[in-house]
């Protein structure tokens, strides 16, 4: 379970603080990252760490004690935590997700229970995609209503912060066939969390297995998630936001290990050191250039990013129209390809620029690349160019779901 210190979780009141909160907590873990890669293991200690900052409330609407800050703080604040660890980064992906759920669909008494509990320090992880169907999301996990509570059943993987959750949102088909959200608490009888995650990348998000054995449901917590994709709607926006920020942050981590690296460890080529054009490996002209035309694709991908955020801030939670929805939609899209394609580039790069000696295990280089891989393979890019053009020549709007 989500454990937060002892002390009140404190409320963050401003965007500011918000992204003060986040550069004090990537500091904080900063020393740890390459054992958390290496190992595989659950960061407990990281995550309650994170859940003790106040961040998990910043998107909750001001009314019910959040800050609300604006998309492009939300993306500030995950770009800043990745740019240190990508995978503690993506582990409130899925709350944040659902705290929009909750803002938009909830009801009066679903948003006072579980925002209180946000407020307290509660993350929400996710119980969404499965394995084994046709596709991610053609689900078996099912919601039946016997008598007495609802019971839920089912298998989900890509569980991200579950495993240390204190409620799990799980998406079922009723017994109408309709799409579902429900919350359930993460020591609740019948549910099961592991630490089955055995990936290249993004090790210390745990996304292994829930299952969930005939769990009773209280009806309070079910949403109609089906009626969320049936009007415009900027849920998946928002969450791809969140993604893309992670794809900017790890873009951004690896070129600033790349120069560190350049700059203390690495020796210039020697066919530089002899005609006399660099002492360091910092002076070689060509490193120099690659470098320089790296940090220009970084800063775009910033670029994108920020625009994406403004426009989400632009048509809201509640977009007017389709292609209000629409805008957002495809914003993000292109910030989200784009990042996907910049963080893999300098996470190889890297090594052109650094030499044979970034190679050793001992520094653990290759987890940037590692983790732009693993992460960027959570939906194709060339989907969102699909949708992207088509709609620039074709007047297209995008299918209205929550992977764009």
């Amino acid at each position: 379970m989500s454990a937060t210190s002892a002390t009140a979780v404190p409320v963050i009141a401003s965007d500011e603080q918000a992204i003060t909160a986040a550069r004090d907590y990537a500091a904080s873990i900063a020393d740890g990252v390459i054992e958390r890669d290496r190992s595989g293991t659950v960061p407990t200690q990281e995550l309650a760490a994170l859940d003790a900052t106040g961040l998990l409330a910043i998107t909750l609407p001001r009314e019910h004690g959040g800050s609300d800050v604006s998309p492009t703080t939300l993306a500030e604040v995950v770009r800043t935590i990745a740019a240190v660890d990508p995978a503690i980064a993506q582990v409130p992906q899925g709350h944040f997700l659902f705290v929009d759920a909750l803002a938009v669909w909830g009801s009066d008494a679903q948003q006072q229970r579980l925002f209180s509990d946000v407020l307290a320090g509660a993350r929400l992880g996710n119980a969404l995609a499965e394995r084994g169907a046709r596709h991610a999301q053609d689900l078996r996990t099912r919601l039946r209503f016997d008598v007495g509570a609802p019971r839920l059943d089912g298998r989900k993987y890509y569980c991200t912060g579950a495993i240390t959750a204190r409620w799990i949102g799980v998406t079922a088909l009723d017994e109408q066939g309709q799409l579902v959200l429900a919350f359930v608490e993460r020591n609740a009888d019948g549910v099961h969390v592991d630490d089955d995650w055995n990936v290249m990348g993004q090790r210390a998000t745990v996304s292994g297995t829930a299952t969930f054995q005939d769990v009773a449901v209280d009806p309070e917590l079910i949403i109609p998630y089906e009626r969320a994709f049936q009007v415009p709607q900027q849920l998946g926006a928002r969450s791809q936001l969140v993604h893309a920020a992670i794809q900017v942050g790890i873009a951004g981590g690896a070129l600033r290990d790349a120069g560190t690296f350049v700059r203390d460890n690495a020796r210039p080529f020697f066919e530089a050191a002899r005609a006399g054009w660099a002492d360091s490996a910092g002076e070689d002209p060509h490193t120099i250039l690659r470098y320089g035309r790296l940090a220009t694709r970084v800063r775009a991908a910033e670029a994108l990013l920020d625009s994406a955020a403004a426009t989400l801030a632009e048509v809201t939670r509640h977009p007017a129209s389709a292609r209000d929805a629409a805008r957002g939609s495809l914003a993000v899209a292109q910030a989200k390809a784009f990042a996907s394609e910049v963080a893999v580039e300098v996470a190889g790069d890297l090594f052109a620029l650094s030499g044979a000696s970034a190679a050793d295990e001992r520094h653990d280089l290759s987890r940037h690349w590692r983790n732009a891989r693993t992460h960027a393979s959570h939906d194709p890019v060339d989907w969102k160019y699909h949708h992207v053009g088509n709609f620039l020549i074709n007047d297209v709007l995008p299918p209205n779901h929550g992977q764009l």
